[in-house]
This record gives C-alpha cells, structure tokens and sequence, in this order.
C-alpha cells in the first residue's frame, strides 16, 4: 500500500508540472508577423513551417500559407494588490465572489460555458487566452472549418497552429461575459480548460488564496471617446494584440 500511495503522488506530480509546462506554452503565443505554411505529405501527415525552403520540392506548389499576428508588446503578468490596494471604490461596491478550489499549485473554477455547460477550469491571471479542450468543443457543437482562424504557440521543438473559438457566454459565478475568444487545445489529463484574460481582463481580479475564493470587479466606467466600451487603452490593447489590422 505504501509503495502504491508514492506512485500515486508521482502521478499527481507529474501530472501537475505537465499543466504547469503547458500554461507557459500558452503564455507564449508567437505575436510574431510571418507566413506560416501549412503541408499535407503522401501519408496525410499535416505539417506548418515559418520557412519554405524546408518544403520538399515535390510538396511546395501545394503548400497553403497562412498570416500570423503583427507583433504587439506582451502584457504584464497581473500584479496581485496588497491588502492596502484591495480596498473597494465605491464603482466597485458588489464585486462578485467566486469560490476557488485547490489542486496542487492550482486555482480551479467552476464555470458555465454557452449558458448550458458545466466545466471547472485552471484560473492563470496570466495566460492571454482562455484554453477549452476539443471535446467541449464538440459538446458545444462549435464549428471548426476552413475559415476559423488560428494563433501559433511556440513548444520547446515546434508550433502549434491552435484554433481561435468564440464562446457566446462564460459565467463565473454571478459575472458573465459575453463573446469571448478561446483557444482549442488539450490539456494534459483530465483538465477541462484554463480561464484566461480573454475573459478576466474585463475585471478587476483579487484572489485570496487564504479564504479560498476569487473577487471580479468589473472594470467597465463611463463611455466616451477616450473609453469605448466603458474600457481604457490598456484594455484594447490587450484585447487585440493578436490580431491582423
């Protein structure tokens, strides 16, 4: 039974630095402008390469090019306020708390994807995307074809091309946020998905580790024209550095 239980706990540790390691990939979307060139060989095997003359001959007049994003300075890791900064304004009266569970070195939160589906996913203040595995992809019969596009993210030997989905509607909590672009990936394990800033960024996030729980406050003011939306430049910058203009 002892040697059982060690396995066990190598297992889970294991499988802890695997979601840990690929967190980083996702913080390391390629804000690169390029071609990439996508290449199907004789077996069916797809393959993407920034350089052409990596192609074989025999496969390069059929080789599909696709653009990747202008680059964009990267976003700074969210700050966590200290107890002195985490005192509510008054347009911030009514945040809305959301219990957090504990796995390892991990946040997870329940969350409702397109009003009907269940998940708990990993929060990372400082991943730029939210993350959803293929299967909720399916469950939420999401189209995935020829016109969907994707964002490259670098590994330690390669890149990945990964779609770029929008979800209708996640909710965490009481805070809902409407259109809110994820990305299309597996992660190691069991793990539903990563709840990202394409999401938090519309909030003020305050986690509290000590009580176990997350506090959103929504970042939107006043509209005008130096803030559409209600939201400042940070925000849009943030919002679209991924993107072609």
């Amino acid at each position: 039974m002892d040697i059982h239980a060690e396995d066990v706990a190598l297992g889970d540790s294991r499988m802890r630095t695997a979601i840990l390691f690929f967190i980083l990939l996702v913080l390391s979307v390629m804000p690169s402008y390029g071609e990439m060139y996508k290449w199907v060989d004789e077996k069916g095997t797809v393959h993407f390469t920034d350089d052409p003359s990596s192609i074989p001959e025999k496969y390069r007049t059929d080789a599909e090019s696709r653009k990747t994003p202008k680059e964009a300075p990267a976003l700074k890791k969210e700050e966590r306020p200290s107890s002195a900064s985490t005192a509510r304004k008054p347009s911030e009266l009514g945040g809305f708390d959301v219990p957090l569970e504990r796995r390892g070195e991990l946040s997870v939160a329940e969350v409702i994807l397109n009003g009907r589906k269940r998940q708990h996913f990993i929060v990372d203040t400082g991943a730029s995307f939210t993350l959803i595995n293929r299967q909720t992809v399916k469950d939420l019969d999401v189209t995935i074809d020829e016109n969907t596009p994707f964002l490259p993210i670098t590994t330690a030997s390669d890149v990945i091309l990964t779609p770029l989905v929008t979800l209708r509607s996640v909710r965490v909590g009481k805070a809902e946020v409407e259109n809110v672009d994820a990305l299309v990936h597996n992660l190691p394990g069991d793990t539903a998905g990563l709840l990202g800033n394409s999401f938090l960024n519309k909030f003020r996030v305050v986690i509290d580790s000590v009580n176990g729980k997350m506090t959103l406050f929504r970042q939107e003011g006043k509209i005008s024209p130096d803030r559409p939306g209600g939201y400042g430049k940070d925000y849009w910058a943030g919002r679209f550095q991924f993107y072609n203009k």
